[in-house]
């Protein structure tokens, strides 16, 4: 009997540490890039339902299916995301795909020979931009909460994400401007922190110091979120800003409203990289700044940068 509840009570510790490890794995991914994934999967199993195809385990050819179908309406990098998040479910299931599975490879292949694989880059906004942007600020509390939020979300090149994570308590002024800790990011999963150094302004328009300080001033936030809502009675919400309402804050800029180029809040962050190839700022202090780990990442900018740079077209004399 004692080896019967031995054995029972080994079972039960096993599965439940298997759960533990499971939910242990989940968590080495982001919140958004989890959210990502379940979303994913559920856009892949609902598919399957209406093929009557079953989606765990899938076979090959219900996938490549599934990718022939969706590149009808999504471009080649929403394809291969959601073929990891496919592959994803499948080995946390215990049921591993074959990555070199030849049917979904090869469909894949020949899908991006057909409908390309270039990606749609949001617009950079630049110096030149930022300044115009600060310039249509009104005057008043929400004026002041945008001034602070464009600046400071371009020389910090903060991610959306970052930049409402961001509280009182993170920033420490000093003569050289602030040192902002940024606590947790898209590339410091483990939470272990980076400083983020934001220097005073040569003019006092566009200073990210003074706004920053001013905003403070008026606001009377003395503790918690950095950007929060107003409402339209001039009331300051106790919440922070959500990321999706830092894209909305920056589209209905007057200056952004005016030029029908694609802005987004990722604008602010890639018009930072980009403004800094143009400027010749070294690519080490770029991507230190940026927090960028891959050089492929910051090379997108600097062909941003580069494309109207010593362009020979405009040396024809037309």
């Amino acid at each position: 009997m004692g080896l019967i509840l031995a054995q029972t009570y080994e079972i039960t510790a096993t599965e439940m540490m298997v759960e533990e490890i499971k939910d242990y794995i989940i968590r080495a991914k982001s919140a958004s890039t989890r959210k990502a994934y379940r979303n994913d999967w559920k856009d892949f199993d609902m598919w399957c339902r209406t093929k009557g195809l079953v989606s765990l385990p899938a076979c090959s050819a219900t996938i490549a299916g599934y990718l022939v179908d969706l590149s009808k309406t999504h471009k080649s990098a929403t394809l291969e995301r959601r073929l990891v998040s496919i592959r994803q479910a499948h080995s946390m299931a215990g049921n591993p795909l074959d990555k070199n599975d030849c049917c979904i490879g090869e469909t894949l292949k020949g899908i991006k020979n057909t409908i390309g694989t270039a990606q749609t880059m949001k617009a950079p906004i630049v110096t030149e931009d930022l300044r115009a942007m600060v310039a249509h600020c009104a005057d008043n509390l929400k004026g002041m909460r945008d001034r602070a939020l464009f600046l400071i979300g371009f020389t910090g090149a903060f991610r959306r994400s970052e930049l409402v994570s961001l509280k009182v308590e993170d920033l420490r002024f000093n003569k050289h401007g602030i040192e902002i800790l940024l606590r947790r990011s898209k590339t410091d999963q483990e939470g272990k922190g980076e400083t983020v150094p934001i220097p005073y302004g040569s003019n006092l328009e566009t200073c990210p110091v003074r706004s920053l300080q001013s905003w403070l001033e008026a606001s009377g936030i003395s503790s918690g979120h950095l950007f929060r809502g107003i409402n339209k009675h001039g009331r300051i919400n106790d919440k922070g800003l959500t990321p999706t309402a830092v894209a909305l804050i920056v589209k209905d800029n007057d200056h952004i409203k005016t030029n029908h180029t694609a802005y987004s809040g990722h604008s602010l962050r890639a018009g930072f990289c980009t403004q800094a190839a143009i400027s010749k700022v070294s690519a080490h202090a770029s991507m230190k700044q940026a927090r960028q780990k891959k050089m492929e990442t910051h090379q997108k900018y600097i062909r941003i940068a580069d494309v109207w740079q010593d362009c020979a077209a405009a040396k024809l004399g037309l």
